[in-house]
C-alpha cells in the first residue's frame, strides 16, 4: 500500500511512501485484538481495593446478650456483620490482576488493529517537523488542514519530539506516542493515525 506523504500545512508533497505489507495488510485476528487489550485495561488496575472482614474489625469478642429470653436471633459478637461497624462479608481484598501476553500476540494484534485502520483509509503520513516552541495553536491548524480535528487522532513519532508532544497536551481529542510505545489500545481507540516519516521505518523493525 502507498500513500503520500504530507507537509505540515497539509499538502502533498509529490513524494509517496510504502506500508509495509507484513504490518499493514495481514488479515485482522479480531481475537487477538480483543485479548491484548483486554490485558491492557486489566494491568492498570491496582488491585489495592479492601474492605475489613470479621477477624479484622476491633472490638470485643464477649457475648452481646443471652443466648435465650430475648425475643430475638442470638449474637455472639459486636463484629457480626449483621451489626453497623462489623465486618463485611466475602468484601473486596488486596489482588493482582495483571495479565500476561505472548510477545507474538500482541505483535498480531497490533499488526491487525493497524491492517484494520489502513482499509478504512484512516492513516495519514507527514515528513518530519517540529515547532520552535509549543504551540496548541500550530498543531490545531495542521489537524484542521488533514479535516480530522474533530476526530480522536493518535500522533505517532520515531523519536521523542518534545515540542509536539506539549501542544497536543491541551487538545482533547489528539495523542502522541513514540513508535516503540505504540500499542493495540491506542491504535484501536483512535479514529485516524498520524505517522510522521521516520516512524514506519521505526515501526517495520520492532514488528517484523
Amino acid at each position: 500500500m502507498n500513500l503520500k506523504v504530507i507537509d505540515i500545512k497539509g499538502k502533498d508533497t509529490g513524494r509517496k511512501i510504502s506500508l509495509p505489507n507484513k504490518i499493514f495488510n495481514i488479515e485482522p485476528n479480531n481475537q487477538a485484538i480483543y485479548l491484548d487489550i483486554k490485558a491492557q485495561m486489566a494491568n492498570k488496575r491496582q488491585g489495592t481495593h479492601k474492605a475489613k472482614e470479621r477477624s479484622e474489625i476491633t472490638g470485643s469478642n464477649r457475648k452481646i446478650k443471652k443466648q435465650k429470653g430475648t425475643g430475638s436471633a442470638r449474637a455472639g459478637s459486636i463484629k457480626n456483620p449483621i451489626f453497623r461497624g462489623g465486618g463485611r462479608v466475602f468484601g473486596p481484598r488486596v489482588r493482582d490482576y495483571s495479565e500476561k501476553i505472548n510477545k507474538k500476540l500482541k505483535s498480531i494484534a497490533r499488526k491487525s488493529a493497524l491492517s484494520i485502520k489502513a482499509r478504512s483509509n484512516s492513516i495519514f503520513v507527514v515528513e518530519e517537523f517540529s515547532f520552535d516552541k509549543p504551540t496548541t495553536k500550530g498543531l490545531d491548524q495542521f489537524l484542521k488542514q488533514l479535516k480530522i480535528d474533530t476526530k480522536n487522532s493518535l500522533v505517532i513519532f520515531a523519536e521523542e519530539n518534545k515540542n509536539v508532544y506539549l501542544s497536543s497536551r491541551n487538545l482533547k481529542k489528539t495523542e502522541t506516542v513514540i513508535a516503540c510505545e505504540l500499542n493495540t489500545y491506542l491504535i484501536s481507540k483512535a479514529q485516524n493515525l498520524v505517522f510522521f516519516e521516520n516512524s514506519i521505518s521505526k515501526l517495520e523493525k520492532l514488528l517484523i
